[in-house]
C-alpha cells in the first residue's frame, strides 16, 4: 500500500480506509440514496448520527 507505515501488508483485522470504504461506502450510499428518493434523508441521517454517538459512547 502506497505511503503505508507497513513494511509489506497491514496486519490482519487493521480496516485500512481503502478496506473500510469498499465494505461500507456503498452500503451507506444506497441507503441514503432510498432515503432521499422517499423524503425521510433528514430522518435517516438524524439516526444514523444517535446511532453513531451511541455506539461512541457506549465503548468508552
Amino acid at each position: 500500500m502506497p505511503g503505508s507505515p507497513y513494511l509489506d501488508e497491514p496486519p490482519k483485522g487493521l480496516w485500512t480506509w481503502p478496506r473500510l470504504l469498499r465494505a461500507v461506502g456503498l452500503p451507506v450510499a444506497a441507503v441514503l440514496g432510498i432515503c432521499a428518493y422517499l423524503g425521510v434523508l433528514l430522518e435517516a441521517l438524524v439516526v444514523i448520527t444517535a446511532t453513531m454517538l451511541a455506539v461512541n459512547l457506549r465503548t468508552r
